[in-house]
């Protein structure tokens, strides 16, 4: 009997888990992606790369305020792997939260695409996707838009790790994740569209076309590069405290003492 109530409990707790994923990275993609599509260049009143950027930024931030305390927060592929890379996420969650989140990623898409697809004559362009060479925002080549994913995406995992390690503030995490994704807009829309996500990514490639799905690669695998190298540059950095800090608590030890 005992074993039949943990195991439903394991299971409640996958599922919510999941449920928050798929609800965070749906926000993610709508929001960030519908900033792009619906109001970017709005007629004399477009928000602009700027406001774009401030739009993905503020999905994680709200989202890690409303679901991270269930599932983490991820809503990214890349995040959920330099997680585990980094051994802060379990094995049994890695599979369930990109599937999670690829699906909502899709589905995401799919509701913009209807939104977007009422005004007469809208034409879907680029919907948002990301891309290199001709697709690329400022026809950046392959090697530039490889390298500036897997930078990004680096200190995006860099920055969500040090922000939730021992000894961050508590409470705050949110925020400077929620300021980092903004920052990397602000710098790389002009060259891929931003990605640091493949499911972000799969999404609007699905409904722009078979160039943007031919493309699609580079946005998994440079994310998942940068994602991986974050992870295992965080473990080492935040295996235990840098000496000052060791000298710092001696003392402050001692002189309790």
């Amino acid at each position: 009997m005992y074993r039949q109530e943990q195991m439903t409990e394991m299971q409640d707790d996958i599922a919510r888990r999941v449920a928050a994923e798929f609800f965070g990275t749906f926000w993610l993609v709508f929001a960030g992606c519908g900033s792009a599509v619906l109001a970017a260049a709005f007629p004399a009143l477009g928000i602009g790369f700027t406001g774009v950027s401030l739009a993905f930024g503020l999905t994680v931030l709200s989202m890690a305020y409303a679901v991270g305390h269930i599932s983490g927060g991820h809503f990214n592929p890349a995040v959920t792997i330099g997680l585990w890379s980094a051994g802060k996420c379990a094995n049994k969650h890695v599979v369930p939260y990109i599937v999670a989140q690829v699906v909502a990623a899709v589905i995401a898409a799919g509701v913009l695409w209807v939104i977007a697809s009422g005004k007469p004559g809208w034409q879907p362009e680029g919907f948002a996707s990301n891309g290199y060479g001709a697709l690329s925002p400022g026809k950046y080549g392959l090697g530039s838009c490889f390298l500036t994913e897997v930078i990004m995406t680096f200190f995006f995992l860099f920055v969500i790790i040090g922000s939730t390690s021992k000894g961050a503030a508590t409470g705050f995490a949110g925020i400077p994740i929620g300021l980092a994704l903004t920052l990397i807009h602000l710098v790389s829309i002009p060259v891929t569209n931003t990605s640091v996500n493949p499911a972000r990514s799969t999404g609007p490639a699905l409904f722009a076309g078979s160039d943007h799905l031919g493309q699609l690669w580079l946005f998994w695998v440079a994310p998942i590069i940068g994602a991986v190298l974050a992870g295992f540059v965080s473990r080492w950095l935040h295996s235990e405290a840098p000496p000052d800090t060791l000298v710092v608590e001696k003392t402050s030890r001692i002189s309790r003492a």
